[in-house]
């Protein structure tokens, strides 16, 4: 037993030394990092497993009065509040200064709540206290799902890196703690003010000179309050006014041109022009432009719906449409862009016309003024001049600015223009009849600058299939901003009222006349703010 002991011993010295020689003097390192090292790679555990843990779970959705809304806390540098609004933009405030921000996103207008606003207007006394209310309770549930979810996430992924649960539930403890710490700071740095203060980008950047700046509206919310309540009821009740217009039947051989321009970014006029469409069976529409009002590329997406109204649509650039605005249009179905004389048969009705030689909004460049605007009319009037001489002759030219339109006098019977936002119906020195369109989005956002809104307006142009020439046109108005009155006036030209002498052969216009008295007016029921 002894002699056994006695080799054993040898036997371990030999075994210890073989190991040290093979494993190195770092061996000790590997079983046994540095505290510093084991407390950083805790932290990046930590802090990883509480952001995949917001991310998959720490989201609410919550309405905040007709609104459906999400709220997601995030890990941040500055912190603050940003409040996105798809597709215009967002918002960003310097709530406070803690490593969290908080996204706010608001994903779409619940009908029925709205709806609700729009038959009940007098809740709209009480849609403050509603919303702040609505803003407390997401703001509770989204602290209670975030710790939820940041300490999951930690706590996961410590189990998954240590395979130890003391380690795992050491940094579930840590992120809780992290995120505590994180909301004490907000807390102590809140910020209540930065709402007078917000930061836009996107469409929303214009927001300040269009409403005014925060200031104005939380100082004057009842002026706004009012303006929200016109606002709300406004789509509602410019969708009833135009499903009941009266139509016109006129001769089966009648081609139907719908005129619109200076939309101005209004949503609300593709259903006017989709039920006018409808109704009046419209062969072709022609938009005089101003169909956005920045021209950004963030604003494209508005056209869109464009290429399902329901009958081809010719477009000229207006000085609020930019070349990238023109670029998105050509690339849509059923769309028809003309510039610089460009000239296009649609429907068996050939169109011509050039964009707006000035972009507005683009303050780095000076305005040419109506010097641009004439040279642009005598460049569409020589191809209206070429266009003949070829002997496939212009039946409507288009630009945007009357000054434009005025220079094809002579060049062509009819010529649409719009840009004053007023109607007008002139007969041009050679011939030519100038017809204005007023803003079929009803001033877009300068609705609100007003008195009283805008009115909407479009008109149905009735041309001879066989001649091309105009035989009659009707004016539809609708009500503006909150209003329901819709009127239809009937119009003719002189040679075709009744009782007027049959022009000559050489008569630009048809002899044929219409039978339909001059100004035959359609009003709906009575105005209602």
């Amino acid at each position: 037993m002894a002699a056994r002991a006695a080799l054993r011993t040898p036997y371990a010295r030999l075994l210890r030394h073989y190991r040290s020689r093979h494993t190195g003097p770092t061996s000790a390192l590997v079983h046994a990092p540095h505290p510093y090292v084991r407390a950083a790679g805790l932290v990046v555990v930590v802090l990883f497993g509480a952001w995949l843990g917001l991310l998959i779970v720490g989201s609410v959705r919550t309405p905040v009065g007709p609104m459906d809304t999400s709220m997601t806390l995030r890990p941040s540098l500055s912190g603050g509040t940003k409040i996105n609004v798809s597709p215009l933009g967002a918002l960003t405030l310097d709530s406070h200064h803690a490593p969290i921000r908080l996204d706010v996103d608001v994903d779409q207008l619940d009908p029925v709540r709205a709806q609700a606003l729009v038959e009940h207007p007098e809740r709209l006394s009480g849609l403050q206290e509603e919303i702040s209310r609505d803003v407390a309770d997401g703001t509770r549930e989204l602290a209670v799902r975030s710790c939820v979810a940041v300490v999951s996430g930690a706590t996961a992924l410590g189990l998954a890196v240590y395979r130890r649960p003391r380690r795992a539930l050491a940094a579930g403890g840590l992120a809780l703690a992290l995120l505590a710490a994180s909301g004490a700071t907000a807390f102590a740095t809140w910020n209540p003010k930065s709402v007078l203060e917000p930061k836009f980008s996107g469409l929303l950047s214009s927001a300040p000179s269009v409403v005014g700046n925060a200031r104005s509206i939380v100082s004057e919310f009842d002026v706004y309050q009012k303006e929200l309540a016109r606002l709300v009821t406004n789509v509602t009740k410019l969708y009833e006014a135009t499903s009941t217009l009266p139509t016109y039947q006129p001769d089966p051989a009648t081609m139907r041109v719908l005129h619109v321009s200076d939309i101005h970014l209004n949503p609300a006029a593709w259903e006017i022009i989709r039920s006018l469409v409808e109704q009046y069976r419209i062969d072709v529409i022609i938009d005089s432009g101003d169909t956005m009002d920045h021209g950004t590329a963030a604003e494209n997406g508005f056209l869109d719906p464009i290429s399902d109204l329901g009958a081809p649509y010719v477009w000229v650039r207006g000085n609020h449409d930019s070349r990238a605005t023109q670029e998105y249009l050509e690339d849509l179905d059923n769309v028809h862009v003309l510039d610089e004389g460009r000239a296009v048969t649609v429907a068996g009705l050939r169109v011509a016309g050039t964009g707006d030689p000035q972009f507005t909004p683009d303050r780095s460049v000076v305005a040419a003024g109506d010097d641009a605007e004439r040279a642009a009319g005598a460049r569409l009037a020589a191809a209206l001049r070429a266009q003949r001489n070829a002997g496939t002759p212009v039946d409507i030219a288009v630009a945007h600015n009357p000054v434009a339109a005025r220079g094809t006098d002579g060049e062509v019977p009819l010529v649409l223009a719009g840009h004053v936002h007023r109607r007008e119906t002139t007969v041009l020195p050679e011939g030519t009849r100038l017809r204005i369109e007023g803003s079929t989005g009803g001033g877009g956002l300068r609705a609100l600058e007003r008195d009283e809104p805008e009115k909407v307006r479009a008109s149905v142009l009735y041309l001879d299939r066989t001649e091309r020439r105009l035989q009659a046109w009707d004016e539809i108005t609708l009500g503006g901003l909150g209003l329901t009155t819709a009127e239809v006036s009937r119009h003719l030209p002189e040679e075709n009222r009744p009782g007027a002498p049959a022009p000559s052969s050489s008569s630009s216009l048809p002899a044929t006349p219409t039978p339909s008295p001059d100004r035959a007016r359609t009003p709906a029921p009575t105005t209602s703010p």
